[in-house]
Order: structure tokens, then sequence, then C-alpha cells
């Protein structure tokens, strides 16, 4: 094909009133692998609606499908590559179709949640892990927030720190470590919610932003042990780091519980899931409570989250914006550990 021709064909793709602008990627890797390109519109089923995405949020789930790693995830998602090649989850949008089935949405309406390949124009996302979006809130805010405040939602209650029981939790002391991250950042803004002493693990440079989400007290990883006896905890959310299982227990009350919902320094097959499994394996035998969570975003989960999102009992903390077409871009600093909060790409 000649490159006259192949010019042609290009315009003619791009002009396919059934194709979109995404991200993708044919192979597990470094952000070298992700690139723009035009591929077809979704297909929605009858339980799901098609989104005009106006906006996605960069979460570390992403960051692992990107990757391949820990090996153990490619079970679920593709051996070579994902099986689905645009990534992203979070998203904040317009709905432009409904299935057959979804009652809860309708054309126009402005939803966010989790769908499947949010970076692209539009994305599928199914109707029970939507919520309307706030009015008060910007595209940008919103989809900083499923992931990674649903996950936070789900450890704290875990941890029997539920702000929606009102200040049942004051005088808990709370430690969350990884507090400057996604999770982190919204942990630490919910456990105030509920009346809790909250300490957070961040590093220096980023205490300031820790502090400005509610913090009562920040601890330099780098120049102290959270784990060093000074200080014991009702309620440790282990989001960062891969802290032994002695190393928690040492920092909890007797009584005190534990909840482990990431980890970044496992072996390259399972990750941190090993230390978790330990955890939970051990906790029947000791007075203490060890346990762990796998995130989800549920539709009532998101309505809460709204809810308080409009109240302004939260705020989504964001570092940077990235276009789609700088979507590498936003990766690397993800990789390098910067960001202060969430990365966000707006399309």
């Amino acid at each position: 094909m000649t490159t006259d021709q192949q010019s042609k064909e290009a315009r003619k793709e791009e002009a396919s009133p059934g194709n979109m602008r995404a991200i993708v990627q044919e192979a597990y890797g470094s952000a070298d692998v992700l690139h723009e390109a035009q591929v077809p519109r979704p297909a929605i089923k009858e339980n799901e609606v098609l989104v005009k995405v106006r906006a996605a949020g960069l979460d570390r789930g992403t960051w692992h499908v990107t990757t391949g790693l820990p090996f153990a995830l490619r079970l679920a998602y593709g051996f070579r590559a994902p099986r689905n090649p645009v990534p992203g989850l979070d998203l904040a949008g317009t709905v432009e179709a409904v299935g057959a089935k979804v009652t809860r949405f309708a054309v126009g309406d402005q939803v966010f949640g989790s769908g499947k390949g949010s970076f692209a124009e539009y994305a599928a996302a199914r109707e029970n892990q939507l919520a309307h979006k706030p009015a008060g809130i910007s595209f940008e805010q919103a989809a900083a927030v499923p992931v990674s405040a649903c996950t936070a939602l789900i450890a704290l209650r875990a941890g029997g720190v539920d702000p929606g029981k009102g200040p049942g939790a004051k005088e808990t002391k709370v430690l969350i470590t990884g507090a400057s991250g996604g999770v982190g950042s919204y942990a630490v803004q919910i456990a105030k919610a509920a009346g809790a002493e909250v300490t957070g693990v961040a590093s220096a440079a980023k205490a300031d932003l820790v502090r400005e989400l509610g913090a009562d007290h920040v601890i330099d990883y780098a120049s102290r042990d959270f784990a060093d006896g000074s200080e014991r905890y009702d309620v440790i959310i282990d989001i960062a780091g891969n802290p032994s299982v002695s190393r928690l227990r040492r920092a909890l009350t007797s009584s005190g519980t534990a909840v482990i919902t990431g980890g970044e320094e496992g072996g390259s097959w399972t990750g941190s899931l090993d230390r978790q499994f330990r955890a939970v394996a051990l906790s029947p035998f000791i007075r203490q409570r060890l346990t762990m969570i796998v995130g989800t975003q549920t539709a009532a989960d998101l309505e809460y989250l709204a809810g308080i999102l409009e109240a302004g009992t939260i705020t989504p903390a964001i570092d940077r914006s990235y276009p789609l077409a700088q979507v590498p871009d936003a990766m690397r600093y993800f990789d390098a550990g910067k960001a202060r909060g969430k990365i966000v790409i707006t399309i």
C-alpha cells in the first residue's frame, strides 16, 4: 500500500462514526506500551450504560493491569496481554446510551463510577457501578473518586470505622500508611469524618498534604518507624509499602485491627498477597484482628460518597491532570511515586 493510500485509509478510519480515540496496549509493560489509536466504540449489554467520558482517574489497579504485575493477575486479565486493550477504570461523564434493563439512568445524565476502558472517548459501565455525579463537583473531581474512595471506605468499615454511623469512632486511634496516595487521601478524610484520631504515614515532601487532609499527626517513614513502640493504634489501614505482619502487630493495641489493602514491594508472582494471606491465617489464633480487603465499586457506596462529596465532608486531592494523548506521561509520573493524591485524565 502506498503512502497516499495509507493516509486515505487513516482519514477514513477517523471519520467513521463507530470509532473513537482511545489509549491502547497490545502487551504488558511500562508506560511505553501505551499509545493513542482509533478503536471501535464499545457495545453495551442490557445491564450496561455507554458513557461519553469527560474525565478518567488513574489508580494503582490500572497500573497493575498495564504492567501485568504481579503475574497472578494475568489469570484474570489475559496471559500475554490484557483481553481489553483499553486501560482505565475510574470515569465521569454523560450517559450516551442505556441497555434494555437499565432503570436508574437516562441519556444525558451526568454520572461517575467504574467502567471498562475509561481512557477513551466512550466506555461501557455496569449500572450497578455508577451513581449520579453531584452537581457541585467537576467531572475531573468526580473521576478521581470511585476506585480509591470506595477502597478507603471499605477498608475503614472493615476496621470498624464507619462515618455512616456518626462519630462512633471517637477516641479511636487510626494509623494510615500511604496517607498521601489515592486511597490514603480519602482514608484520612473519611476516618476524620468518623471522629477518629488519625495518624498518616507519608514522605516528608507530602506531609503538608496529609495535614491539609485532616490528619492529627504525620509520620515521615524515612525518619521514624511507625512500629517503634512509641504509639499503639486501635486500627491500622495498611495501603503502601510492605510492612511485615510482625511490624503491624507491634504497632497495634492488644485487641486492635489491621486491614491490609495494598503493598507494592512483594514478589513478581503474587505481589503482597502472600503477606495478606499469612495475616489472615494467623488472625484466628491471636487477640488482634488481621484482615484484608479487595476494593470494589458499588452503586450504594458511590451514592454514599456522592452525598459526602456534595456536603464537603471529603474533597478529591488532585495532583495533576493530563489530556488523553499524554496518558503514558501520566503513568510515568504515577510510577515514579511523585503523585500527591490523584492523577486525572481529561478527554
